[in-house]
């Protein structure tokens, strides 16, 4: 019986909200410093109703983000700009969660790459 309540349990969990259309870890490589570091982070909506980003919450001061206000509908991409203020020479590592209205738990979407002195 518990194995029961299990399965069902399982086969009852909410339906991840979006596909991602790239890796959700993207290696930049190497930048100067200075140079702003940019990426948009892309998504399907997998839903049958329009999808709303709530939130983006930044890991770090040096990390910005820029999304739509508006709804994604059903099969349509939208997408989250990350920007990282390449000022430190070095390895980064930076992240951004994103948490979709309606929704429980957030996204981790990680920018790596080399910060090298500029010429």
């Amino acid at each position: 019986m518990m194995y029961l309540m299990l399965l069902l349990g399982l086969l009852t969990l909410p339906q991840d909200p979006v596909e991602w259309l790239q890796e959700q870890t993207v290696q930049i490589g190497d930048t100067f410093q200075g140079d702003p570091v940019t990426y948009a982070f892309r998504f399907r909506n997998t839903t049958d109703a329009p999808l709303i980003v709530e939130n983006v919450r930044v890991g770090c001061g040096c990390t910005a983000t820029e999304w739509q206000d508006a709804p994604v509908a059903p099969g349509e991409v939208g997408s989250i700009n990350v920007a990282y203020d390449a000022t430190n020479v070095g390895f980064y590592r930076k992240y951004v969660k994103v948490y979709f209205r309606g929704h429980r738990g957030g996204h981790k979407l990680w920018l790596e790459g080399f910060v090298e002195t500029a010429p």
